[in-house]
């Protein structure tokens, strides 16, 4: 029957075809997207670990001048095998790095709740596996001006996209993660909440 109407009918041949390679370039792009977040957020990195060392952003670290974009803080999770710079700024731009702090909260290892976004599956995907942190797991921030080390306090939890409520204010020296989940999606708001553990000398 079909093959019938495909020997009568052009313009279902012509309709086929095209369908056909739409759902091709569909899938190149689905399968390609996430490649070339990666290659640009490698790039960007390759910036960032240069600007992290240097006097200039020191100076403004310490003035609190650092601008969206810019390098912040080291995070290294030895339990994920993460070690990525992450800049200040939660906005689309400034994500393209693959973590941003959110400029609300205070900045790392200072008194409060400090609070880092990342992405989960573009990117350089940094906070992939953010699921897989359990309680006693280390998170070491490395700033400009020294660092400190936190430890996963409770099992990773859920929140909806649009509750803030996790960033607020803890009443301690706090740190929060946060990334969509689940993977792929933006349903869901992933979080780690981590406390300090102790501070670390400026190298």
């Amino acid at each position: 029957m079909l093959i019938d109407l495909l020997r009568t009918k052009r313009w279902l041949r012509v309709a086929l075809s095209g369908l056909s390679v739409a759902l091709l370039l569909g899938g190149v792009a689905l399968v390609g997207y996430p490649f070339a977040t990666n290659m640009w957020r490698d790039r960007i990195q390759e910036r960032l670990q240069d600007q992290i060392a240097s006097p200039e952003l020191q100076q403004a670290y310490k003035e609190r001048k650092v601008e969206t974009g810019d390098s912040l803080t080291r995070i290294k999770i030895a339990a994920l095998g993460l070690d990525t710079v992450v800049v200040q700024g939660v906005t689309p731009s400034a994500l393209r790095a693959g973590a941003g702090h959110y400029p609300q909260t205070p900045l790392p290892c200072e008194g409060g709740n400090v609070a880092i976004a990342g992405h989960r599956t573009t990117y350089g995907r940094p906070f992939g596996n953010l699921d897989q942190l359990k309680p006693g797991d280390t998170i070491e921030l490395t700033t400009p001006i020294g660092g400190c080390v936190y430890q996963v306090a409770k099992d990773p939890f859920v929140v909806a996209p649009t509750d803030l409520s996790v960033i607020d204010p803890t009443g301690e020296r706090s740190l929060t993660l946060t990334t969509c989940h689940p993977k792929g999606s933006a349903a869901q708001r992933l979080v780690i909440r981590a406390t300090w553990v102790k501070d670390l000398k400026a190298a």
